[in-house]
């Protein structure tokens, strides 16, 4: 499953950073995040609870930039 999310960042290398980041956290097959549109796009793995990976892909992005925001 594929869902695409609102997302705060300040600059185009810390969105680089937060893609590599929410790929690399458990649950998560892909992410794309675009910093012009300021959307991020996660493909969760099977069976996968979206809100726990959702926390998780969070509190990832919050160590590059604190005040990160997603809406999930």
């Amino acid at each position: 499953m594929k869902k695409t999310y609102n997302i705060e960042v300040d600059c185009a290398n810390c969105a680089n950073l937060m893609e590599k980041a929410a790929a690399n956290t458990e649950g998560v097959l892909s992410a794309n995040v675009n910093f012009m549109l300021l959307k991020m796009e996660i493909e969760f793995a099977p069976g996968a609870d979206e809100k726990k990976v959702m926390k998780s892909v969070l509190k990832a992005c919050r160590r590059i930039e604190p005040d990160c925001e997603i809406d999930f």
